[in-house]
């Protein structure tokens, strides 16, 4: 068996692992590279060999640094099934959809741009995929169910485990081989970080031949959820009830914003907020709220209890959700008393940047940022203190007053890794730990030395494949 790590080694994006063996060839894992100059080339010469010889492809989730290229995989002429479980093909019929329509409006300002600077060859500024070539690529799509095993082609046997990440998230537990010698294959796709709102914890795992570990954060730990929430409690009172002004939050539409309002609706109920008026402005974000209440069952009991009371309580917890565009237009002229979340997560794009536009010169408003935002972003500038920003052209001084809350972050930490880690029976042959900038993925290689005793634990690296007995 080989493994050929095609993306996110040495980084968080363009997560796709390759494993070669005797019956035949799969991809774990299909993503998009986000970020950077180099994102582009990357994204055009990522599936750059013989589709042919993939039997199938596993998604561990929706989030496109995991399954963005899926559409590009299909369009370039993969025939085979794209295996991931119910709630996660739910998502990607939302985000596939909003991906392809981004490429293409990248793609027309591009061509755009051609017109004042030097001229580009044609494959250059073609989007990656179109609409119709994602819609095309959701009827590749086959269900798993969690916990059952499948084999999709010979030499495959697999099965789902719950992740705990953003809903339909999985582990996938993969038995490779034939003929008495078959390997076990454990890919954890992002680990959810645990006792947090909504879902699920991950499900712990007893037993791999060889691991693929994430490490996004495997070099920290995250702000305690109990001092989290006490900061955004204050934060909220003070606007709301004493300056009288609007709590805008930047949030990603995926897990971000439907984990914001759990959490805001149990501050109402422990009493710790009298009554709250929440909109919710992102089409996605609204979408993907209607579907995890319709996968209700991957909530953990917590969550179940918390929306029962949200529905008997709408009087305190008064929820909108926002679709058109004079709807939402309508909202910059409300003066105060709102709790308004909208994407993009890192104000860079979308309607959060005319909800700014409106408050940050506010004295009385305040903007909670309760997610990663990456250097170069509008949303970092805030967090780093900016007195002016520029929206639609126009230089905005920054009057409201700043929250950055942590503890809020969907992926597991180096405790709750290393956590997640110890629950194997004993230590895989291999391990190789992926999805995370250089720093995260040596602090928590350490780690699992130091904490566990592990060893053969090192950080994948792209390009070569990698022989395994």
């Amino acid at each position: 068996m080989k493994l050929s790590f095609l993306g996110a080694a040495g980084e968080v994006t363009g997560s796709c692992l390759r494993v070669d063996h005797e019956h035949g060839a799969f991809l774990v894992d299909c993503g998009l590279f986000q970020g950077g100059r180099e994102a582009d080339r990357k994204n055009r010469t990522a599936l750059d060999f013989d589709l042919r010889a993939i039997d199938f492809v596993l998604l561990t989730h929706a989030h496109l640094d995991h399954s963005g290229l899926v559409p590009r995989l299909v369009a370039l002429g993969y025939r085979g099934r794209v295996f991931a479980t119910t709630a996660t093909i739910d998502l990607l019929g939302v985000m596939l959809m909003d991906s392809a329509h981004i490429q293409e409006k990248e793609a027309e300002w591009a061509l755009r741009d051609t017109r004042t600077r030097k001229p580009r060859r044609a494959n250059e500024v073609a989007p990656l995929y179109t609409v119709e070539q994602a819609r095309t690529s959701l009827g590749r799509l086959s269900a798993v169910e969690f916990d059952t095993w499948i084999r999709p082609a010979a030499g495959a046997h697999c099965r789902f485990r719950n992740a705990g990440h953003i809903l339909g998230s999985a582990i996938i537990e993969i038995d490779v081989g034939g003929s008495g010698s078959v390997r076990r294959l454990v890919v954890s796709g992002d680990l959810g970080q645990p006792m947090r709102p909504v879902l699920q914890d991950p499900v712990r795992i007893a037993r791999a031949d060889y691991l693929c570990i994430e490490s996004t954060y495997g070099n920290r730990a995250h702000r305690s959820f109990a001092a989290t929430c006490d900061e955004l409690a204050e934060a909220l009172r003070r606007t709301l009830k004493v300056e009288g002004g609007n709590v805008i939050i930047p949030a990603f539409a995926v897990g971000r914003t439907q984990e914001l309002l759990f959490v805001l609706a149990d501050l109402v109920r422990a009493g710790r907020i009298d009554r709250l008026d929440v909109v919710v402005d992102s089409p996605m974000a609204s979408a993907v709220t209607a579907l995890t209440i319709r996968h209700a069952d991957l909530w953990d009991d917590e969550t179940r209890e918390l929306y029962a009371w949200m529905q008997a309580n709408t009087d305190r917890f008064r929820l909108r959700f926002v679709q058109d565009v004079e709807e939402s237009m309508a909202l910059n002229a409300v003066r105060g008393g709102l709790v308004l979340i909208s994407a993009s997560g890192m104000c860079d794009a979308g309607r959060i940047k005319h909800h700014l536009r409106h408050n940050l010169e506010r004295r009385e408003c305040a903007v909670v940022i309760a997610g990663f935002q990456a250097a170069g972003t509008l949303g970092r500038r805030l967090v780093d203190g900016a007195r002016q920003v520029t929206l639609f052209g126009e230089r905005i001084t920054v009057r409201a007053r700043i929250h950055t809350i942590g503890g809020l972050s969907a992926h597991a930490d180096q405790p709750a890794l290393l956590d997640w880690l110890g629950g194997f029976d004993e230590p895989p042959r291999q391990t190789f730990v992926v999805h995370g900038e250089p720093g995260a993925s040596a602090g928590l290689i350490d780690a699992i030395a130091h904490k566990l005793g592990w060893r053969g634990v090192e950080a994948a690296q792209a390009g070569a494949p990698v022989s395994l007995s």
